[in-house]
């Protein structure tokens, strides 16, 4: 049972956002669902990819591998916001927006986190979910036809010439929650897909991404390498922080699944989200509860001191 918010409690609302699709969104979602949940984090998800879905599925292929299991697999409450069926754009906003509107509502006073994975091309909702954002992670896969998202960089030299369309969007609707609530949004991007192997692209990355950072505001953080393991936990729903034996996975760990966890925890960390305090109890006490379950009782447990 959840314990209910104080007054005026409002969640922290966590954005996973870039107009370019297939940098891995829902795997970094899933993996930031996860980690909030395991610490004792009251975690709320919403899906604004209304085509594609990817949180969605991942998350039902996750309940499903529970049940199949009967595997303890942390779940969040969840919504997918249905796709507008009209012929009018306008009636689609509405309807979209109207759905969207009661999501939130329905958990923004309960929950201590609302993260929101939304789709790889502008819309509506895609730019009101930014404009909502206290952190917007953006992944983006190293390479510079996805750094041209973000920026326009000079043939000759490398050197950045300027902001692009999404970074531009992405000051605007900063600006806007600026104004509205004086709260600025922490940026993070979170280079995805990395090779283990150094090169020049790399390097140049690397230097545009810096400064951009200093023209932007962003944090940038080195994320997830190019793994085979992230691609295999999909299909079951089960991310690197889960608990990785033959049991969970359906074969024997690797070391690759030991050190994604590594690479996955380090990155979380650089995150910086907010933890409940409340939260971190729960978690503890669960854990607590747990490692004693199958422990025979002791007379004080039963008649106390």
């Amino acid at each position: 049972m959840l314990v209910q918010a104080t007054q005026g409690h409002s969640a922290r609302v966590v954005v996973l956002g870039n107009e370019k699709g297939g940098t891995g969104k829902s795997t970094l979602a899933v993996h930031i669902v996860v980690a909030l949940l395991k610490a004792g984090q009251r975690v709320a998800t919403i899906d604004l990819d209304s085509r594609q879905q990817s949180l969605t599925r991942y998350l039902d292929n996750r309940r499903r591998w529970a049940e199949h299991t009967g595997l303890s697999l942390e779940l969040p409450e969840h919504r997918a916001i249905a796709l507008g069926q009209s012929m009018q754009i306008a009636d689609n906003e509405r309807s979209e927006f109207e759905e969207f509107a009661d999501a939130v509502a329905c958990v923004e006073h309960s929950h201590d986190f609302i993260v929101i994975d939304t789709p790889g091309s502008d819309s509506y909702l895609m730019r009101l979910a930014h404009a909502m954002a206290d952190t917007l992670v953006t992944p983006l896969n190293d390479s510079f036809l996805d750094f041209d998202v973000l920026g326009n960089v000079d043939p000759v030299s490398h050197a950045v010439i300027g902001p692009s369309h999404y970074a531009s969007m992405v000051t605007d609707a900063r600006r806007q929650r600026r104004q509205l609530d004086g709260i600025d949004t922490d940026w993070i991007l979170v280079r995805n897909r990395l090779s283990m192997l150094g090169s020049r692209n790399n390097d140049l990355i690397s230097g545009g991404l810096k400064e951009l950072a200093m023209r932007l505001g962003l944090r940038p953080l080195e994320g997830f390498a190019e793994r085979l393991v992230y691609r295999e936990f999909f299909p079951r729903g089960l991310t690197a922080l889960d608990d990785l034996d033959e049991a969970t996975l359906g074969t024997r760990p690797s070391m690759g699944h030991v050190t994604a966890r590594e690479e996955v925890t380090a990155l979380l960390r650089q995150l910086k989200l907010p933890l409940d305090e409340r939260g971190r109890r729960r978690a503890a006490n669960r854990a607590e509860w747990f490692a004693q379950a199958d422990t025979p009782l002791e007379l004080h447990d039963i008649v106390g001191a």
